[in-house]
């Protein structure tokens, strides 16, 4: 045999030995779906949804995904994840049951449902890992198309490391100079959501390196897709972004699930087209299948006839592949079929594994707690509550710590030594699992922007600017100090933003730094949660508060819930940035904050009263780790401030607001725009004998950390909180914090009292804003009645 004829030899060898690879992997996540389904409908999972009958697309997709590149996907990937090596089967099982060790369950450590994949991008204390040494995913969401926005802007990072030369060294770790591609996948039902078309917009007007692969079993749980799509097919409603010789667009493949071959070679071309030229590709993959319906919660033959179920039987995609294996003599019946046998026996020892370890740890917990239990011997109450915990095959720890609980109140009146143990038990118990369920919410690593002190301001000069200028200069110097940083948004490039904060700095630091988007607010928020996940930091601007209801969903199911749901594998710290308060009309009113503060946990809410302290606000925040949204005061881009000296370098501590103004009578406490106008009340106040202290809350997430108003009710004995949210909206939740949380109530000696807009939107015009949101004799009047209240001879009524 010649060496030619060896060479040959071995590359056939190798060639068979990858198919035979794939089918073993294809069969071991089919296994996987068939057993994870049985668990749940056996009572030992909660809920299942998995991806048989896309395992092939999904094994073809993998073989082109490199270390550095990100995935954006959902609930079916199950074979994608184990194919690139970040899923084993155990992994699977083991969040199937939720087992909160991230070491078990690396995903999320339990908190989200099986099959919301993710990797760990950060080490155990919060910093970045080198991401391009691995391959990468973000973490899944549920709601569906909800990965699109962020996969725009996980593409988006590499045109930027591209371009951006100052990013070529020191960014290592984060990109090979925007090599990496961002692939996406969705369900083709999930195509009809409007953040679908949003993101394949702007991906379209980007030209970034995306890949999105929509899997077409042709149903939308039980409804086809000629209700879901125009023309029934994505990739025909799609053509009119392909792109040709004049015009840059997608390049659009369509491709069956089924087949093996073109799979292979659909995904080595699209990749490389994406990868080389930043393009947008879409790959539709028709003709994949569904064999157990959508999840465990129903039966697809319920809805779809028994043609239909044949139909998918004959072209189940691993069954396609065993006959083009036997057809190709690349393998025999017998091998395949012990491979398939080996394949679920594999499956079944890795879910028994799962399965032990989940249960070993609570069971382990379960003894701990009978040891205290022994030292009380013939106590009935303790032998019941044992006896029932003993008697659950599969005890849960909300089974351990419930037991515990209504055990101890049967000690409420006893000086038994038990109840102190029992009482700390349950104490360490709970924090224990404190830290499994409610833990990283936020950032716990040294760079949270909880952990930044307060730097203040210092000057050179007395002479005053617009409120804009101040800011303006402060981006440039913080441009200027971190390479990383970037800002988009509508109008905020070429003319420098709609009230000039920007103004010059595209001319200065260029278009990849400082540029304009189109009218989509999701895509923007999506742009700024993928750049951030891959190390820029993004400020992304939604041009009003108003508009930031377009985004709000985004916001609040994918950026607010990144650290939450991957328990610190994952952070984006984007940087909101909008403007509000004060404007007129139903459509720019600008303040729905108690909807915001309910929607956005997990991102930090500033409500800055002025731009200087706005700018202090991004100094923190971009020293920072957390994602926040930070709503500047829109009237004040003119107002006359001082300019300070140390740019970039002050910092706004969060959480922790200021004293205005000290006083003895009355704490009011205000924020933004309408802090202002109370200002102006209270010199009025003054005139009346009322000596307000006046209290700026600065942060809204957080809320004065140290309990400031609680230390000025130690003093005035009254509260009153102004703002211009609609009754029940942000002062109720300040109001939460202050007399609840901080347990301000025992420090009052009237009632306290919120004043905020009508229920109703604002009205347009001055007298409509004047009649809809507290104005200055409002504030007047409403803190004057406490006064009166207390005091009727110092303060007579204003009203007779």
């Amino acid at each position: 045999m010649t060496t030619e004829e060896q060479n040959v030899s071995v590359e056939e060898e190798a060639f068979i030995q990858e198919i035979i690879t794939d089918y073993k992997l294809a069969c071991e996540s089919r296994e996987a779906s068939l057993l994870g389904r049985k668990e749940v409908l056996t009572g030992k999972a909660k809920f299942g949804i998995f991806g048989d009958g896309k395992e092939l697309a999904q094994i073809a997709m993998a073989k082109q995904f490199q270390n550095g590149d990100f995935r954006s996907g959902y609930y079916r990937d199950q074979t994608f994840m184990m194919a690139i090596g970040a899923l084993s089967v155990k992994e699977a099982f083991a969040g199937l049951y939720a087992h909160p060790d991230p070491v078990k369950e690396p995903a999320s450590a339990g908190r989200q449902m099986g099959g919301h994949f993710s990797t760990r991008n950060l080490d155990e204390n919060g910093n970045w890992k080198n991401l391009t040494t691995q391959k990468n995913s973000s973490a899944d969401i549920s709601p569906t198309a909800g990965q699109m926005p962020r996969l725009v802007g996980l593409a988006q990072a590499s045109k930027i490391y591209r371009k951006n030369k100052e990013l070529h060294a020191g960014f290592e770790k984060f990109s090979n100079q925007g090599n990496e591609v961002a692939f996406g996948t969705i369900g083709d039902a999930s195509t009809s959501e409007g953040v679908f078309w949003e993101s394949i917009n702007a991906a379209g007007v980007l030209q970034i390196p995306m890949v999105m692969s929509v899997w077409d079993d042709g149903y939308g749980i039980s409804v086809p897709k000629k209700y879901q799509t125009t023309k029934g097919s994505i990739s025909e409603a799609l053509k009119g972004f392909q792109r040709s010789e004049n015009s840059p667009g997608y390049e659009i493949f369509k491709v069956r699930g089924w087949d093996y071959v073109n799979l292979i070679k659909t995904y080595e071309d699209a990749v490389a087209i994406s990868r080389k030229e930043h393009v947008p590709v879409l790959i539709h993959v028709e003709e994949v299948t569904q064999p157990q319906g959508h999840s465990t919660s129903g039966s697809h033959e319920r809805y779809k006839s028994k043609a239909q179920l044949e139909w998918a039987k004959e072209h189940d995609c691993i069954v396609k592949f065993k006959t083009w294996i036997l057809e190709h003599d690349l393998s025999t019946e017998e091998e395949l079929e012990a491979i398939a046998k080996q394949a679920k026996k594999d499956v079944r020892s890795a879910q028994k594994e799962a399965w032990k370890e989940f249960q070993d740890d609570i069971l382990t917990e379960r003894e701990q707690l009978f040891s205290i239990f022994e030292k009380a011997e013939g106590n009935g109450e303790i032998r019941s509550v044992q006896n029932d915990l003993k008697s659950l095959t599969e005890p849960l720890r909300k089974d351990l710590l419930s037991g515990a609980r209504k055990l101890l109140y049967s000690f409420r009146d006893s000086d038994d030594p038990i109840r102190s143990e029992l009482q700390l038990w349950i104490e360490n118990y709970r924090s224990l699992n404190n830290d499994r369920y409610s833990s990283h919410l936020y950032s716990e690593s040294e760079q949270s922007p909880l952990k930044i002190g307060e730097i203040k301001p210092t000057y050179d000069s007395d002479e005053k600017v617009d409120g804009r200028i101040v800011l303006r200069d402060n981006f440039a110097a913080l441009f200027k100090k971190y390479p990383e940083v970037l800002t988009f948004g509508e109008d905020v490039g070429k003319i420098g933003g709609v009230n000039q904060s920007m103004e010059g700095m595209q001319e200065a630091f260029g278009e990849i730094r400082v540029s304009d988007t189109g009218i989509r607010e999701a895509t923007i928020i999506g742009q700024g949660i993928g750049m951030a996940m891959r190390g820029l930091r993004p400020i992304a601007e939604i041009q009003y508060l108003d508009y930031l209801l377009y985004a709000l969903q985004i916001m609040s199911d994918d950026l607010a819930t990144v650290q939450y749901r991957t328990k610190g594998g994952q952070k984006a710290p984007l940087i909101v940035r909008t403007r509000g308060h004060r404007l007129e009309g139903v459509w720019h009113s600008g303040s729905p904050m108690g909807a915001i503060l309910g929607a956005i946990r997990g991102i930090h809410i500033c409500v800055p009263r002025n731009m200087t302290t706005a700018a202090g606000m991004f100094n923190t925040l971009l020293q920072g780790d957390d994602p926040a949204l930070v709503v500047e005061p829109l009237n004040a881009y003119r107002s006359k401030e001082r300019l300070p000296s140390n740019l970039s370098e002050y910092k706004v501590a969060l959480g922790i607001p200021e004293i205005v103004k000290a006083g003895t009578d009355l704490t009011i406490v205000s924020y933004g725009s309408t802090f202002n106008i109370v200002e102006e009340a209270v010199e009025s106040l003054s005139s009346m004998n009322v000596d307000v202290e006046l209290i700026d809350a600065r942060t809204l997430l957080p809320f004065d950390k140290n309990h400031m108003v609680v230390e000025s009710l130690k003093k005035t004995n009254r509260l009153m909180i102004v703002d211009e949210d609609v009754p029940g909206g942000a002062s109720a939740f300040l109001l939460d914090k202050i007399l609840n949380e901080q347990d301000g109530y025992f420090h009052l000696d009237s009632k306290p009292i919120t004043l905020s807009a009508k229920a109703h939107r604002p009205a347009y015009g001055t007298d409509g804003d004047y009649f809809s949101k507290p104005n200055h004799e409002d504030i007047v009047e409403a803190a004057y009645g406490i006064m009166h209240e207390f005091d009727p001879f110092s303060y007579p009524p204003l009203y007779n």
